[in-house]
């Protein structure tokens, strides 16, 4: 395991801690001063509980039976039986980082001194973590309000040593066993702890920052296709001039084209007009790539803000405030994440497309302007790259479905206690299925341009420096140039792969100096 730590403090926490802990398997501790704010914390809940008068979550029942006032011989099963009671998800299992940031973002909130939760749940919840342990979690049994309600339950769920979960070596075995292996022993949870263990955005908001760490990267790389797509079409580069860009001061837009220009200086292609009708305007899905990826980046730019926020946040119902008061609240509602996970479906489906027509345009002899159809070797005998641009053309489509807003929809429930829901954890499972799509559709640009670009050097024109760096990487990573028909799928994955891991960007960088 990665020996880096991670320090859970009183008040939030960064991305770059999420994707630390998610990905890269670092250490989580607590600060002493987030173990005194723990402790300070279940004094005031412990002295509630030991009241006559009825609070919610720490005496009460929950929900739509927060009616009932609980006696003190049953708020230990009380606090158990929401866990198992709501630990009730169903379908594929989510993913080990998706759970893993879930985990580290609830740790986050109860480390905060807002929940009353006591020092050693938090601690077994770090434990937990740091052991390698993974629960069992399913697709579906979220609806973004209340929290990420059985997610979330079934994370307690192993805290208490019940349920399944993942050990270290991928091997899934009863909770119990693994707490035990690993010397862990199962929290007894008190007033308001179960309550505190569910209650929060902790899914939705740890596959929202995935998801922009995965977009940024994407974007960068979607920029450097799109030059080599403007380069291999004997495209004009003037549209990426910058005083063009300053009089529509979108801050993304400008980026896009300043990374595409940096790509394309030194081209002996672009604007070198081939064929016998020259044109005046080079087509939106070249022209226009600078304007459609920079809207693109100025939506990620605002969803960071929100997952910004989001991180700073303390949320569970009821809370603990500094004055010692217990209030609920709505605040774990998932509304302000879903939306920004829906805009983000929707800027990479428009990504996705505009790719795939510059794909479409490389492989028709009409609108090539001089290559050959499909970019095929003997046009006929071999069909070149028509079905990769079909596959690329399935994803486009299926992005498309994806793109249609999760957070606009919503299905009362707890007896219509909970009656408008955001939908934020299925707005969150769509995105990371976009997101993978969308590194797929940029990989086909690329094995396409770059085939292309070989193509018009064998006609004798020079590409730019940065474009010859990129071809140059993608070879020696196993994917293949122009030549005869071949069995394409594996080319097709290894770009995928050159792609994902952001060696695209690292290839052009030593020539083009650090893009955005």
């Amino acid at each position: 395991m990665d020996m880096h730590t991670v320090v859970v403090e009183t008040s939030g926490t960064t991305a770059q801690d999420v994707i630390a802990v998610a990905r890269g398997n670092a250490r989580v501790e607590l600060s002493a001063a987030a173990v005194s704010a723990l402790a300070a914390a279940r004094e005031i809940v412990d002295a509630l509980a030991a009241k006559p008068e009825p609070v919610y979550g720490v005496s009460t029942g929950f929900g739509a039976l927060a009616s009932r006032h609980i006696s003190r011989d049953l708020r230990a099963q009380l606090q158990r039986n929401i866990v198992r009671s709501h630990a009730a998800g169903m379908g594929p299992r989510v993913e080990r980082e998706v759970v893993r940031a879930l985990m580290f973002l609830r740790l986050k909130t109860v480390a905060s001194g807002h929940t009353g939760v006591r020092p050693e749940v938090a601690q077994t919840m770090a434990d937990v973590l740091n052991a390698g342990i993974t629960p069992v979690v399913h697709e579906y049994g979220s609806l973004g309000c209340s929290g990420d309600l059985a997610p979330l339950s079934h994370c307690a769920l192993t805290l208490m040593g019940e349920g399944d979960a993942e050990g270290p070596d991928g091997t899934v075995r009863p909770a119990g066993e693994l707490l035990a292996a690993h010397g862990i022993t199962p929290v007894e949870l008190r007033e308001k702890e179960g309550l505190a263990l569910l209650n929060g955005t902790d899914g939705m908001l740890g596959m929202l920052v995935m998801a922009l760490t995965d977009l940024k990267s994407l974007y960068t790389s979607a920029d450097i296709t799109a030059a080599l797509s403007l380069e291999a079409l004997l495209g004009t580069d003037k549209v990426l001039a910058p005083e063009l860009h300053a009089i529509r001061p979108h801050p993304g837009q400008g980026v896009s084209a300043d990374n595409m220009l940096r790509v394309l200086a030194g081209s002996g292609l672009t604007g070198h007009h081939q064929d016998d009708a020259p044109r005046v305007q080079d087509a939106y899905s070249v022209r226009c790539a600078p304007q459609v990826n920079g809207a693109g980046r100025d939506t990620l730019d605002y969803a960071g803000i929100v997952a910004a926020r989001e991180l700073a946040s303390a949320v569970d119902n009821p809370v603990v405030l500094p004055d010692g008061r217990v209030e609920s609240n709505g605040n774990f509602h998932g509304a302000p994440v879903a939306y920004v996970l829906d805009f983000l479906a929707i800027v990479a489906a428009d990504l996705g497309s505009i790719t795939e027509r510059r794909t479409d345009r490389l492989l028709d002899k009409n609108r090539s302007h001089g290559l050959p159809p499909f970019l095929a070797d003997d046009a006929g005998v071999d069909s070149g790259l028509m079905i990769a641009q079909y596959t690329q053309a399935a994803l486009v489509s299926e992005m498309k479905r994806l793109a249609v807003p999760a957070s606009a929809d919503s299905i009362p429930s707890s007896a219509m206690q909970e009656d408008h829901v955001s939908m934020g954890w299925s707005a969150a499972r769509k995105l990371r299925t976009a997101v993978d799509n969308l590194a797929r559709i940029v990989a086909v640009e690329l094995y396409a341009a770059t085939r292309a670009i070989e193509l018009r050097a064998a006609q004798g024109l020079t590409p730019a420096p940065a474009s010859q760096a990129a071809i140059e990487a993608l070879r020696a990573a196993g994917v293949e140039g122009p030549g005869p028909d071949r069995f394409l799928a594996p080319d097709l994955a290894a770009a995928d792969a050159f792609v994902r891991a952001g060696k695209l960007v690292a290839a052009v960088e030593p020539v083009t100096g650090p893009l955005a």
